[in-house]
C-alpha cells in the first residue's frame, strides 16, 4: 500500500507507520492514498462502511476493528414544505458519526501495535474513539470539557475509558490532552488525518442512495470539521475516478455563540480572530479555535460553497420542529435544519444534511425544552 503523510504547510512527506501528529512545522497532516472504489464489487458487500474496503487506508483486514457500521438511512423528509434529505448518523453505535472515523483510526493505531491512546473531544469524539479503542483491547484516556453533558460522561467512562474533566475552554481540554500525547498515541479526531479516512465513506454512501450521483448541496455542521472534511475527501475520490461528473456545493454552518470559521469567511480574515465565550446549546461545533480552518475555507471555495451562521432561537426552533416529527437528535444536529429554514435554497436543488448526533446525548439540555 503506496501511504504516506505530508504536511500541509510545506508539503513534508512523512512514513505512513510515523506516530507523529502533526508535522515539523507544527501543522496538521493530511494523508496521501491511492483509493479506488468497485461499483460491482458493492454490490456483492454486507451494508456497512466497510463495503468501500479498497477506499480506506487499512493494510490488513484483521485489524478492522468494527462494531458493523454504517449506511445509516438517507431520509427524504420536508422542512415547513420544503423538500431535504437527512441522513441519519445520530443511529450509530455510539450515538453520533464519529464512529466513521473512530473505526479507521482505531483499526490504524491497531495495526501500529499501540497500547494506549489518548484523545481529547466535547463528548462525541471521545465516546466513539473509548469504544472502538475497548473493541480493540487499547486502554483509553479521553479529556472533555467539565462542562460535558453528564450523559456522554457516563457514556465514555461506562466504555471503560479514564476520564479527565478539564476545566476552562474547550481549549483548554485539547491542551492536556496533547500534553498527554507526549508520552502516547494520540487518536485525534481533530490532527490524526485517518480519521477523516473514515468519515469520508458519509459521501460514499450519499453517492450509492442517490443511485450514483452527487446531491447539488449538503449542509454540514462545523465546529473542527470533521464531517466536512471527509466529507470533501470522499466526493474528490468519486470525481477522480469518474463516478462523478462534479463535487456538491458544501455548506458549513455554525452557531452564531461560537462562529470563528463565519468570520473568517465574512471578512476574508487568514487569522482565527479571538472570540469571547458565550456559550450555545450546540456543543458539538463550539470550537473557539478550529486546527483545521484553513483547510476548511479551502475547501468551501474550491466547492463554491460558504458558511452560515444561526441564532439560539433558530436552533431550538429547528430542534423542536424534528423532535415534533419523531426525530430525536441533539442540539447540534439541528443546526442545518435551522440554517436550511433561514436561508434561500434554489427550488428543486438536492439537499443533504446529516443528523450528527442522538438527543439522548444531551438528555439535560433536552428537558429544559419541555
Amino acid at each position: 500500500m503506496n501511504t504516506e503523510l505530508y504536511c500541509q504547510v510545506t508539503g513534508k512527506s512523512y512514513p505512513a507507520d510515523d506516530r507523529r501528529w502533526k508535522s515539523e512545522s507544527g501543522a496538521p497532516l493530511n494523508l496521501r492514498f491511492r483509493s479506488s472504489l468497485d461499483r460491482q464489487r458493492l454490490t456483492t458487500r454486507p451494508p456497512t462502511m466497510w463495503r468501500f474496503r479498497e477506499a480506506l487506508p487499512i493494510e490488513n483486514d484483521e485489524n478492522i476493528v468494527s462494531f458493523q457500521e454504517g449506511y445509516t438511512p438517507l431520509l427524504p423528509f420536508q422542512v415547513e414544505g420544503r423538500p431535504i434529505f437527512l441522513k441519519q448518523e445520530h443511529l450509530f453505535p455510539t450515538g453520533s458519526f464519529k464512529d466513521r472515523g473512530a473505526s479507521v483510526l482505531i483499526s490504524r493505531a491497531k495495526e501500529l501495535g499501540v497500547e494506549r491512546v489518548v484523545e481529547d473531544s466535547s463528548g462525541n469524539a471521545g465516546a466513539a474513539i473509548a469504544a472502538y479503542a475497548a473493541q480493540a483491547g487499547i486502554a483509553c484516556d479521553i479529556y472533555v470539557p467539565d462542562n460535558t453533558s453528564p450523559a456522554k460522561l457516563a457514556q465514555i467512562e461506562l466504555y471503560g475509558a479514564r476520564l479527565h474533566k478539564i476545566p476552562g475552554s474547550r481549549e483548554n481540554t485539547a491542551e492536556a490532552a496533547r500534553d498527554a500525547a507526549k508520552d502516547h498515541f494520540y487518536a485525534s479526531h481533530v490532527w490524526n488525518p485517518y480519521f477523516f479516512q473514515g468519515t469520508k465513506t458519509f459521501s460514499f454512501e450519499i453517492w450509492e442512495q442517490l443511485g450514483g450521483q452527487a446531491p447539488d448541496t449538503i449542509i454540514l455542521p462545523a465546529g473542527h470539521g470533521t464531517l466536512l472534511i471527509g466529507a470533501h475527501l470522499g466526493f474528490k475520490d468519486l470525481l477522480s475516478q469518474g463516478l462523478i461528473d462534479r463535487l456538491p456545493r458544501l455548506v458549513a454552518v455554525q452557531a452564531e455563540n461560537c462562529a470563528p470559521l463565519y468570520k473568517m469567511w465574512r471578512d476574508k480574515l487568514t487569522a482565527i480572530p479571538k472570540l469571547s465565550s458565550i456559550g450555545t446549546m450546540a456543543e458539538g461545533i463550539a470550537i473557539a479555535e478550529p486546527t483545521r480552518a484553513k483547510q476548511m475555507l479551502e475547501i468551501l471555495k474550491e466547492t463554491e460553497g460558504e458558511v452560515l451562521v444561526v441564532s439560539e432561537p433558530a436552533i431550538k426552533k429547528a430542534l423542536l420542529l424534528a423532535c415534533n416529527q419523531g426525530l430525536y437528535i441533539e442540539p447540534t444536529s439541528a443546526t442545518v435544519i435551522a440554517a436550511y429554514l433561514l436561508y434561500p435554497f434554489k427550488e428543486g436543488e438536492s439537499v443533504v444534511a446529516p443528523l450528527t448526533g442522538h438527543g439522548l446525548k444531551s438528555t439535560e439540555k433536552m428537558l429544559t425544552l419541555i
